[in-house]
């Protein structure tokens, strides 16, 4: 919906424009948003929920969660106006011809963490302290859980595997959501799992788990910078409705300021979306996802362009689909 240029009456208006910001004078533009999964990763579109910064910057927006590659998939049919997938997603789907755009880039590294049992890590003689392609090597043949088959979750699985000799399907993969991973490995239903945090942290933090692998600490294999997670939609939304787009990447540029001049503030709002968690591992989740997030929250073609080089390396597209530019899938211009 565009913005109504319809004002109060003149009498009504007067008063309340000295006090309101000017789109509280008009009709805010309702749109619609969706997110794969519920993690600290998307903590940028928490805050500018709880913060009302969508409203501030004039837009009624209505965030969903659509799990794993379930939210590109709803964006490339029109059932959303804006989404938050992977770059991997973003670079695979161009590479079917489901050309979107990123508007935004809510982080800059690969944050994918993966875990595994203690017990069968202290079996394996795992060390912590080896290269990544030995430590890799302790998830072959082993049963692990992801968001969803071929996500960018799913694929830093592939990268491992490629590392360490072996391939993919020597890991035996059980989708899930979070909460169900948790579930299942207290249960011993699964031997690890790969997410993003906080999910990883809690039973590392609990001593149940050893991290085997970590984007956010720089097991990226040279992927940096790295369009992890971007706020896309198709070039034609923003073709339509400019104002639209321009308020929303508004809003988060302002959101990622705002978290990164007020980090207690931030953190004490976050909090209260994950408070049966516990402190330690939300301070070192939230601390973690900081260093991540820039700001102003500027995608590139250098991170867009790893996506891609992730797809490949991954296993998830082949080297003759790698894109030959990238320039067409991102722009700027609404967070500047």
């Amino acid at each position: 919906m565009k913005p109504s240029t319809a004002f109060f009456a003149a009498a009504v208006a007067a008063p309340l424009a000295l006090a309101q910001p000017a789109h509280a004078q008009q009709a805010l533009m309702s749109s619609t948003m969706a997110i794969p999964v519920t993690s600290l990763g998307f903590m940028v579109e928490f805050l500018a929920q709880d913060m009302k910064f969508y409203q501030k910057h004039g837009v009624d927006m209505k965030t969903t969660q659509i799990n794993g590659l379930g939210t590109i998939n709803a964006l490339i049919a029109g059932a959303i106006d804006f989404g938050q997938p992977s770059g991997v997603s973003l670079t695979r789907a161009a590479s079917r011809g489901q050309k979107l755009l990123a508007i935004v880039e809510f982080t800059n590294r690969i944050v994918v963490q993966v875990v595994l049992r203690k017990d069968i890590a202290d079996k394996a003689g795992f060390d912590a302290q080896a290269p990544l392609a030995k430590r890799a090597a302790v998830l072959k043949g082993r049963t692990l859980a992801v968001d969803s088959v071929n996500s960018i979750i799913d694929g830093y699985l592939g990268l491992l595997a490629k590392q360490a000799g072996y391939t993919h399907d020597d890991i035996h993969v059980a989708p899930m959501e979070p909460p169900a991973m948790i579930a299942a490995f207290k249960a011993k239903q699964i031997d690890g799992f790969a997410m993003s945090l906080p999910w990883t942290l809690i039973p590392v933090v609990e001593g149940e788990a050893v991290m085997v692998a970590s984007g956010p600490d720089g097991d990226t294999i040279g992927l940096d910078p790295f369009a992890n997670t971007v706020v896309a939609a198709k070039p034609e939304t923003c073709e339509k409705k400019p104002d639209l787009c321009k308020a929303v990447g508004a809003a988060f540029v302002e959101t990622a300021a705002w978290m990164h001049a007020h980090p207690d503030e931030a953190e004490a709002v976050l909090q209260k979306r994950f408070a049966n968690l516990d402190p330690k591992v939300f301070h070192a989740s939230f601390e973690t996802e900081m260093k991540m997030t820039p700001t102003p929250p500027m995608p590139t073609e250098k991170g867009i362009e790893n996506t891609d080089n992730y797809n490949i390396q991954a296993g998830l597209l082949k080297p003759e689909e790698k894109l030959p530019s990238y320039s067409d899938l991102f722009t700027d211009k609404f967070v500047k």
